[in-house]
């Protein structure tokens, strides 16, 4: 099994001058294939910054960030374009994120062929991959609006995973859902995986869901990794934030049992 990803000694800061707050301090963590890293801790933890970090939309202020042994940070020309295929990112909200002028097809469309191209030459396509998040084919002829918020993230993922990535970045995907909705996206990431083999870095506030979909966990705080290992870390953290995060959700022994109760257990803070 081959490491997908690996940050080493990630700072990074909003702003440029000295004073400027420091928002990751010293994180690293590595993702294999077809594993999955989750990443949980309260708001303002630097979650989602990591991810803008990964994804190289923010830069750093220091350490690295490699995709398959390329420099996330100094890639040009074309490394860069093979990271933005290699790296993809699912949405929180999907609905802000897609078009509403445009087909779902038309969506899709522009995932495959960046520089342009007809719907007929990748209709197939359009409809493997539509077939591939349980979404019927005449989906592709309408838009963003006419789905509900469940079938909106499935075509996030469906755009996400068109152009064959070896990492996905899944930042609080089920966050906007009902629970019954969440179920279905989670077992959705859960198949595709194993059919797809791609890593994860799935962001997310709630233990139970971290319990049910990761490998690997890495709690932070104020944008430092205060604990991280194996995903049964949770049943015996060794640090006290972890502890105060494990004992706020509702049933913190059932975080290890199958079931409903592994998706709705969520922390309070």
């Amino acid at each position: 099994m081959s490491s997908v990803l690996q940050v080493q000694g990630l700072s990074a800061t909003y702003g440029f001058s000295r004073r400027s707050p420091r928002v990751l301090d010293d994180v690293s963590m590595s993702v294999m294939q077809g594993q999955t890293m989750g990443v949980v801790g309260e708001s303002g933890s630097g979650k989602s910054t990591l991810a803008k970090v990964i994804v190289g939309t923010l830069a750093a202020a220091s350490g690295t960030v490699t995709v398959e042994g390329v420099d996330v940070m100094h890639a040009r020309g074309a490394q860069r374009r093979a990271l933005r295929r290699s790296v993809q990112m699912i949405p929180q909200d999907p609905y802000a994120s897609l078009d509403p002028r445009m087909t779902i097809g038309r969506t899709l469309l522009e995932a495959l062929a960046p520089n342009g191209g007809r719907p007929a030459q990748h209709r197939d396509r359009i409809v493997e991959l539509l077939g591939l998040v349980a979404l019927d084919a005449s989906a592709a002829d309408r838009f963003p609006h006419s789905f509900s918020g469940g079938q909106r993230q499935r075509v996030a993922i469906a755009r996400a995973i068109a152009v064959q990535p070896k990492l996905l970045i899944a930042d609080e995907v089920t966050s906007a859902l009902d629970a019954s909705i969440q179920f279905e996206i989670l077992d959705l990431l859960d198949r595709l995986q194993d059919e797809l083999g791609f890593g994860c870095v799935f962001i997310t506030h709630n233990l139970g869901v971290a319990a049910r979909m990761c490998d690997d966990i890495t709690v932070m705080r104020h944008g430092r990794v205060v604990e991280q290992g194996h995903i049964s870390l949770l049943a015996e953290p060794a640090d006290s934030y972890t502890r105060i995060l494990v004992s706020s959700v509702p049933d913190p022994g059932g975080l290890f049992l199958e079931g409903p109760s592994a998706y709705d257990a969520t922390p309070s803070t």
